[in-house]
């Protein structure tokens, strides 16, 4: 028996699954290895004093931002999820697919830290590692959920739909009011 238009497993969504969960397996398994490795070590520079190794834990958002939310932030990550997950009958678009799944999986990476790691289950700290200096310092999880936003953004100003269609209107020229010659 053959699934419906809107359930089946076309391209784009075995496309966005596959990028989720090698973006999530990747988080998984740095963190894994740098928590065993590197933590209570000192830093390793990868490149002189610009890019090192370090592990952090963070209780906040991007950058460490809001620290002390974590709550909320895995709330918003559980939001993100079910929202990706919901738009998965309308997905058409490859360019859409790759943008989901990253941000899908660095979500998910990030969640399964709050979820498992102490203090405890929502209120867990994520591990970063990756430290550039004149930056943040950040993990896989927050690779994938910058490139993908930055991705949705470039498609949605190019007007990109879920479906892989264009999405068609008056420019914000055509909306102005006539000029009046005077």
């Amino acid at each position: 028996m053959q699934a419906a238009r809107g359930t089946a497993l076309t391209r784009p969504r075995l496309l966005l699954l596959l990028l989720a969960l090698v973006t999530l397996v990747v988080d998984a398994v740095t963190k894994v290895l740098v928590v065993a490795t590197l933590e209570g070590e000192p830093p390793v520079q990868v490149i002189g004093d610009v890019l090192t190794l370090d592990v952090s834990r963070n209780s906040g958002a991007a950058f460490s931002f809001a620290e002390g939310a974590t709550v909320v932030f895995t709330l918003v990550a559980v939001v993100v999820a079910v929202v990706i997950v919901r738009a998965l009958p309308r997905l058409r678009s490859t360019a859409w697919a790759v943008t989901l799944g990253m941000l899908l999986g660095g979500a998910l990476g990030n969640l399964v830290d709050r979820l498992l790691r102490d203090p405890g289950v929502g209120r867990g700290a994520v591990v970063d590692f990756i430290d550039v200096k004149w930056f943040a310092s950040f993990n896989v999880a927050d690779s994938g959920i910058t490139v993908g936003a930055v991705l949705a953004v470039l498609l949605s100003l190019r007007g990109l739909e879920l479906d892989g269609s264009r999405r068609t209107g008056r420019t914000l020229d055509d909306q102005a009011p006539d000029k009046m010659d005077g």
